[in-house]
C-alpha cells in the first residue's frame, strides 16, 4: 500500500515530535500488557502439571478432588498451604509475577490493612488487605477500555449530529442549536446521584449516561467544517450532477472535517478516563469492589497514615493522563497545514 505525500509528512511530523511518540510507545506498551491483566496478576496459576496432568487453573476453575485424589470436592483454592503441599508433592505449578488478583484478599499479613509495600506485595495493601499493584493493572485496563468506548461511541454520535447540522443549516441548525444549549445546561451529577439511587451504576449504564452528554464536544467542530464546506466549488459541483447528499456529506466533505477531529480525539480520551475515575471516586462510578484508579485515590484519602495509597493513584493516574496529552500534541502537529517535515513551521 503506497501512502499519499500528504500522509507520510504527517507520519513524520508526528515522528518528529519525539515526546509524543516516545508517550505513544509507553501508552501502547502498558495498554496491551493490561489486556492480558489475568496473566500478570491472578491468584491462580497459569498452568499446572499433577500425576502427570496438565491443568489451566487461569482460565478453568477445578475442584480439589480434580487436582489431587484425596481432595475436597470445592474450588481449588490456590493460597491454601495444605492444597499446595500435596500439589508441590505431586508435580509443580507456574504462577504469575503477581500472585494476587485484583479482588483477593491476601492472608496473614502480619499487620493490620493497608500494610506498606513490601517483597510480597510491591506496592502495598489497600484497606480490605488487596494487593494494590494487582488492582493497578485492572483498574488501568478498565478505565482506558471505557475511555476508549466512550470516546468513540460520542465521536461517532458528535459527527454525524455536527454533520446534518452544518450541511442542511438553516431552520436545522437553528433548532439544533437551540437543543445542545438546553441539553448542556442539565446537571449531569444530580442526575446520576438520581440514577444510581435507582439502579445500581455499571460499566454500560455508566457509559450510555455519560455517552448522552459526552458527544456534544465535537458537534461544534464538524458543525463548522460542514458549514464552510458544503460551499466549496466541488461540493456545488457534484450536488448539480446529482449526487446525493449523503455522498456529499461522507464522501466529499467529511474526510476534510475529519482533521480537524482527529487532533481532539486524545484529549476526549483523557477527558473520558478522568470522568470514570471522578465518579469512583465520589463513590458514584463501578460497583463497589471493582478495579478503579478514582477508588485507589479515595482510599488514599481515608487513609492518610498509609500514603502510598494517595502517591500510586496520584502517579498511575497523572501518568496516564500526561501521556495522552502528550500524544494528542503530537498529532495536532501532524495535522498542522503550516508544519514542515521535521516539525519547524513554513
Amino acid at each position: 500500500m503506497t501512502l499519499s505525500p500528504l500522509t507520510r509528512r504527517r507520519i513524520a511530523n508526528f515522528r518528529a515530535n519525539r515526546r509524543g511518540m516516545i508517550s505513544l510507545w509507553i501508552f501502547g506498551t502498558l495498554f496491551v500488557l493490561t489486556l492480558f491483566a489475568e496473566l500478570l496478576a491472578n491468584d491462580r496459576p497459569l498452568v499446572a502439571r499433577v500425576d502427570g496432568n496438565w491443568f489451566f487453573p487461569v482460565a478453568v476453575e477445578y475442584a480439589e478432588s480434580d487436582i489431587v485424589p484425596d481432595g475436597l470436592p470445592t474450588e481449588a483454592d490456590w493460597h491454601d498451604p495444605e492444597f499446595m503441599r500435596d500439589v508441590h508433592a505431586r508435580g509443580w505449578v507456574v504462577w504469575p509475577p503477581i500472585r494476587y488478583s485484583h479482588a483477593t484478599v491476601v492472608r496473614d499479613l502480619g499487620r493490620p490493612a493497608p500494610s506498606p509495600p513490601s517483597t510480597r506485595n510491591w506496592l502495598g495493601t489497600d484497606d480490605q488487605a488487596r494487593d494494590v499493584l494487582a488492582r493497578v493493572i485492572y483498574g488501568f485496563r478498565i478505565s482506558v477500555l471505557f475511555g476508549f468506548t466512550l470516546t468513540i461511541a460520542a465521536s461517532i454520535i458528535g459527527i454525524a449530529a455536527g454533520a446534518v447540522q452544518g450541511y442542511y443549516g438553516g431552520w436545522t441548525d437553528l433548532l439544533f442549536q437551540r437543543f445542545i444549549e438546553i441539553w448542556s445546561g442539565m446537571p449531569q451529577l444530580f442526575l446520576l446521584i438520581i440514577l444510581g439511587s435507582v439502579i445500581e451504576p455499571s460499566f454500560w449504564t455508566l457509559l450510555v449516561f455519560l455517552l448522552l452528554f459526552s458527544w456534544m464536544g465535537l458537534v461544534g467542530v464538524v458543525r463548522a467544517e460542514f458549514l464552510r464546506g458544503r460551499n466549496l466549488d466541488y461540493v456545488r459541483a457534484a450536488r448539480a450532477l446529482g449526487v446525493s447528499d449523503s455522498a456529499l456529506m461522507f464522501r466529499h466533505i467529511l474526510p476534510n472535517a475529519m482533521v480537524a477531529t482527529l487532533t481532539f480525539l486524545p484529549f476526549i480520551l483523557s477527558g473520558s478516563v478522568t470522568v470514570l475515575s471522578t465518579l469512583d471516586f465520589l463513590g458514584f462510578g463501578l460497583p463497589p469492589g471493582s478495579a478503579s484508579l478514582g477508588e485507589l485515590l479515595s482510599q488514599g484519602k481515608n487513609n492518610l497514615q498509609a500514603p502510598w495509597l494517595a502517591f500510586t493513584g496520584f502517579v498511575v493516574l497523572g501518568g496516564v493522563l500526561t501521556l495522552l496529552i502528550f500524544i494528542g500534541e503530537a498529532v495536532r502537529d501532524a495535522f498542522d497545514p503550516r508544519k514542515l517535515p521535521g516539525g519547524s513551521l513554513s
